[in-house]
């Protein structure tokens, strides 16, 4: 092959495994995240969402089990307590000093504006 080819293949094989690791972002063991989220509780930061929100259901899935030690309003179960607190859309996460992270946030930026600190990966 000539340099050209070679090069085309090089660039190739780095776009395909960044697209690779974009798409499919290694993950956290099961319950590593535990401090974190009971960091989270331990704050009063509280989720509002609904089941039926894809958004509320990638903001679970990124915590794994340790999402069961996240404050958590199922908003069409409790509507009295989302419309008291004045959800608008979901997820909705509100700190105690009554800032709000309306949609999908990550954990990456629940780190960043709680103070919570996340575990290294493994």
């Amino acid at each position: 092959m000539n340099k050209k080819s070679v090069l085309i293949s090089l660039v190739l094989v780095v776009v395909v495994f960044s697209g690779i690791y974009l798409l499919f972002p290694q993950k956290y063991a099961d319950g590593a995240l535990d401090s974190f989220a009971q960091c989270l509780a331990g704050k009063g930061i509280t989720m509002y969402g609904a089941n039926w929100c894809p958004h509320c259901q990638n903001e679970k899935k990124a915590f794994g089990s340790s999402f069961k030690f996240v404050p958590y309003v199922e908003c069409p179960e409790n509507p009295q307590a989302c419309l008291s607190a004045g959800i608008e859309g979901y997820p909705t996460w509100i700190f105690t000093n009554g800032e709000r992270l309306v949609g999908e946030q990550g954990i990456q930026k629940l780190s960043e504006k709680s103070g919570c600190t996340l575990p290294t990966k493994s």
